[in-house]
This record gives C-alpha cells, sequence and structure tokens, in this order.
C-alpha cells in the first residue's frame, strides 16, 4: 500500500520493480476515477440532464420543425455514446492494472490535456458569448478538478511504465 500511495505521487523517485508497477498502476486509478466521473454523468444525463438537452436543442432547432423532432434522438445516442466510452475506459483501466504499459497512460495524458484545454475554452467561449453552460457549474468545474487528477497520475503512470521498462532492460541483462 506504502508503494501505491508512493508511485502516486509524479515527483517520487522510483528506486525498485514495485515502486515502478505501482506508480505505472497509478494511471490506472486515474481510468477508474474518470469512469466514476463518466458514471455520474450518465446517471445524470439519464435523469435531469435529458431535459436540459432536450431544451437546449429545442431552442437551437426553433426554425427548423424537421431538426426539433431529432432532439429526443440525440440525447439517447448521447447516452449510449457515453455508456460506450465508460465500458472502453474501464476495459482499458483493467488491462492497465493488471499489464501496466506506457502505451495507455501515454494515450490517456493526451486525451486528459486535451479536456483540459477545450473544457477552459469553453468556459471562456460561453462567458464571452453570454450563454449558460449546457451542464451544472458543479458538473464542470467537477469535471476540470477530475481532469486535473487524473493529469497528474497519467503523468506518474507514465514514470512508473518507463521505470518498468529500465528495470525489465537491466534484468535481461
Amino acid at each position: 500500500m506504502t508503494d501505491m500511495v508512493r508511485g502516486m505521487n509524479p515527483t517520487a523517485a522510483i528506486t525498485n520493480a514495485a515502486e515502478a508497477k505501482a506508480a505505472a498502476r497509478a494511471s490506472a486509478i486515474a481510468i477508474f476515477i474518470g469512469v466514476i466521473w463518466g458514471i455520474i454523468g450518465l446517471v445524470w444525463m439519464m435523469g435531469p440532464g435529458a431535459a436540459a438537452v432536450e431544451a437546449a436543442m429545442a431552442e437551437a432547432t426553433a426554425a427548423s420543425p424537421g431538426a426539433a423532432g431529432m432532439a429526443g434522438m440525440a440525447t439517447s445516442m448521447a447516452v449510449g455514446f457515453g455508456g460506450f466510452l465508460i465500458v472502453v475506459q474501464l476495459i482499458l483501466g483493467l488491462v492497465q492494472w493488471f499489464k501496466p504499459n506506457i502505451v495507455i497512460p501515454i494515450l490517456f495524458t493526451v486525451l486528459v490535456v486535451y479536456g483540459l484545454g477545450t473544457g477552459v475554452w469553453g468556459m471562456m467561449m460561453a462567458d464571452q458569448m453570454n450563454i449558460e453552460a449546457a451542464s451544472p457549474p458543479w458538473q464542470v468545474y467537477g469535471g476540470l478538478v477530475v481532469l486535473v487528477v487524473e493529469l497528474i497520475l497519467h503523468i506518474a503512470g507514465i514514470r512508473g511504465a518507463s521505470a518498468m521498462n529500465k528495470f525489465r532492460d537491466a534484468q535481461a541483462y
């Protein structure tokens, strides 16, 4: 357990293979945090979020009666796609936990940085255009906090997976 806590620190020195594996698993923990946050968002989307999304789409498509009928379908597609992404994240998190590698943490680091950038940019644009966000503030700001935590853990995961490779290479000789 101490190795796991130490492994979550992206600045901690990695001195042995057990610490390297624990640090690589920090990325899996970040993915599991993302799965939990995704489930929270999916539950919100299936409840009060569906009404908010449909209302926003109805307002946006007021001039086009044909597009108004697509609001309900778009909401159900968003729920289905969100569920699919949660399952994919869960599978990749399990792979990273049981067979840590460097590819998954790098992939998720890129996605998290993209998510942070688009989230902050979207907030700035909504503020400039004086429009309300489609999501409630707890979801917007909570999502940014989750992304920052995930970024820290994925960086630790990259360091751990890299150290695992170095320890493996050293044992080969």
